[in-house]
C-alpha cells in the first residue's frame, strides 16, 4: 500500500520496470 508506493518512487529502476511492463502488456 502506502509504505510499498514511498519505496518504489525510491527506486527509479522499479518505476521504470513497471512503465515498461505495462508498455508491453497495452501491446
Amino acid at each position: 500500500g502506502e509504505s510499498m508506493h514511498i519505496a518504489a518512487s525510491k527506486v527509479p529502476g522499479f518505476k521504470a520496470g513497471k512503465g515498461l511492463k505495462d508498455k508491453v502488456k497495452n501491446g
